[in-house]
């Protein structure tokens, strides 16, 4: 058997000794991408470095990267979806390319993993006119390694093509790895899912009758994104001029695998949580002779299974994000957050874990024992279950009024009418039920929701962030244009003039989010502003940007960096050294911070800083909304 942290420190040594850097966890709160809520990939924290940035760790990079999924919340509680997981990743920024990254991962699946090399089979991209030529190369370097040409199937751009993450900018094909986790015979060639497959032109039915029968026991185990061209205005696809390497590897799946479970929640890193559940709720997770496939088992027994994974899996999910900074409430993360507690919440009761049993504190406990390595959910351990547990009351006091008014209204209405949006927003309003949720408890009773006419309810009252609410998260690269630049570094700026204007050397960023036309920086602060203070703190940064002061970064090591007062979030995992951005003449620094965010040379390049709006962002943290004029 393999764990976790097996799996974990194996990828990360292999790695290492071909010259790479070990480099930090960073948080699931994307600091400079504007397109995403969390993140979701490990190289998110790497966009200005995919772009051509410099890092201080230098070109080959590994790190095992906590990330949260939420477009496909709605089938967490099958076997293998989950909203929190781990990926394992390795980056080349701009040194070895294709031949090196197939060589590795095939060293590391044979070699390190003793995968036999009988049980592999791969995809590559099959070329499509307008875009780009199959990928002949891919295909020769794993001939050359020993895979048959039967095991080396060509697909199309759903398939294996990555990116552009938006119109234009960095793209390229794709090979992923695939492993035969049956004891029955490997079949002669590759026979995926063939409903996630797609070459130019071929419709699904076409795609049956050439892939056969799909065969579940094949199963993708990793995936090498070769980053080699970029999109241009016009829709060309032009070699790019630095050729980047980003691989996943997710650590839940390839436990599972390797350990010939059928069922991730039976690996290392859910069994605690399980176990704690079956415990809490006095039922039983697997069926009693414990000797019948899923398939077969009784409906009672498949749909209790389901609902522990999703109380697991929103548990840890929240955990995660709250030791990250968030907080539960109506906006963003934080609508997520709360999303995800109260549905466990729910799930517990439906499952029968009695309303005076304490859910949260043996969950949070176990949750710490197996990420025993994340220090940030030691030091928040506290807050953490404080936290839920106060969503956990708040929502305890609606639920049963909530659920009995929401089945009154399924029958109330017609078969083929739909619960109106008036009616869900009140209950919104009244009992916090996000519409999710509403729709949920509906559909039980056999109507559906008009989720428009909510939309619309909902942005009469309130802002609230319909990217969450759908669930529907873009992945990618993020602007780093010069207009984005500037923010960024006025952010810098405000964030110092908060200390100095509040005088409190405590208020640190909570959470920053950026775009070509504003800046938004959540901070932690008990009250709302006074709007003497907002003037000030423009006045501040104003007179810092007429200064004209110089902006400097810097490479040096953590330790260094700690005494010389810069701020940011020291990770244990820096080893070497980090980017430093002084803003104003040595010795006279009106700022000096961490980070790898694009920046400005120097503060006349702003423009004039305007606080457009200044709120509660939640419980303890205030936002301002800024932009440059």
């Amino acid at each position: 058997m393999i764990t976790r942290k097996e799996l974990i420190k194996k990828y990360i040594e292999f790695f290492k000794s071909k010259g790479h850097k070990e480099i930090p966890n960073s948080s699931l709160i994307p600091e400079n991408d504007p397109t995403v809520l969390f993140t979701t990939a490990g190289m998110h924290p790497l966009v200005p470095f995919l772009l051509g940035q410099k890092h201080s760790q230098g070109k080959r990079l590994v790190n095992v990267q906590r990330c949260i999924r939420t477009g496909d919340i709605n089938e967490v509680g099958d076997t293998t979806h989950h909203t929190f997981f781990e990926m394992l990743g390795n980056w080349s920024l701009g040194d070895y390319f294709k031949k090196e990254a197939i060589e590795y991962s095939f060293e590391f699946l044979t070699k390190v993993l003793k995968i036999q090399k009988e049980k592999l089979a791969v995809t590559i991209f099959a070329g499509e006119s307008k875009m780009a030529p199959a990928d002949f190369e891919a295909k020769e370097i794993w001939r050359n390694l020993g895979i048959p040409e039967n095991k080396i199937e060509p697909l199309g751009k759903e398939g294996n093509w990555w990116g552009p993450a938006g119109d234009t900018g960095l793209c390229g094909p794709d090979t992923e790895m695939f492993y035969w986790r049956s004891k029955k015979p490997v079949p002669e060639k590759l026979n995926p899912n063939y409903s996630t497959l797609a070459t130019e032109g071929r419709k699904w039915e076409e795609e049956k009758q050439k892939w056969g029968e799909e065969d579940s026991n094949w199963v993708e185990i990793w995936n090498d994104v070769l980053m080699q061209y970029n999109k241009d205005k016009k829709g060309n696809y032009n070699e790019a001029k630095q050729k980047n390497i980003d691989t996943g590897m997710g650590v839940e799946r390839t436990v599972t695998i390797l350990n010939g479970l059928e069922d991730n929640y039976l690996a290392d890193m859910w069994q605690p949580l399980i176990k704690q559940i079956e415990k809490l709720s006095g039922k039983k997770y697997t069926f009693a002779k414990g000797d019948l496939g899923f398939k077969e088992m009784p409906e009672c027994w498949i749909d209790d299974m389901r609902l522990m994974r999703i109380i697991a899996d929103h548990i840890k999910a929240a955990v995660f994000i709250i030791a990250d900074g968030v907080v539960p409430s109506n906006t963003e993360q934080g609508y997520v957050l709360r999303r995800l507690i109260r549905k466990a919440v729910r799930y517990a009761k439906k499952l029968g874990i009695p309303k005076d049993s304490d859910l949260i504190t043996p969950l949070v406990k176990e949750i710490l024992k197996i990420y025993s390595d994340y220090n940030i959910l030691k030091d928040n351990k506290q807050r953490i279950i404080d936290e839920i547990n106060k969503e956990e009351d708040k929502f305890e006091l609606t639920l049963e009024k909530g659920i009995r008014k929401i089945k009154k209204m399924s029958h109330e209405i017609n078969v083929n009418e739909e619960i109106s949006g008036k009616k869900a927003f009140l209950l919104y309003q009244s009992y916090g039920f996000p519409i999710e949720m509403t729709r949920e408890i509906a559909l039980e009773s056999g109507v559906d929701v008009d989720i428009k006419s909510f939309n619309k309810e909902l942005k009469a009252h309130q802002s609230l962030s319909r990217t969450s609410s759908a669930g529907k998260f873009k992945s990618g690269l993020a602007d780093n244009s010069e207009q984005t630049a500037k923010l960024h570094t006025a952010t810098h700026l405000l964030n110092q003039a908060l200390r100095e204007v509040l005088k409190d050397p405590k208020i640190y960023q909570r959470g920053s989010n950026i775009t070509p036309e504003r800046l938004r920086f959540d901070f932690n602060f008990d009250r709302k502003l006074a709007d003497q203070e907002k003037k000030k703190i423009e006045d501040w940064v104003n007179d810092k940007i007429k200064k004209d002061h110089p902006v400097k970064c810097e490479e040096m090591p953590v330790d260094e960096a700690k005494k010389k007062g810069a701020q940011g979030i020291f990770d244990d995992k820096y080893k070497d050294k980090v980017k430093v951005y002084s803003i104003g003449k040595e010795g006279k620094e009106v700022s000096k911070e961490i980070c790898a965010g694009p920046h400005v040379d120097s503060l006349g390049e702003l423009g004039k800083f305007k606080i457009k709006k200044e709120e509660s962002s939640s419980s303890g943290v205030r936002r301002i909304k800024g932009v440059l004029e």
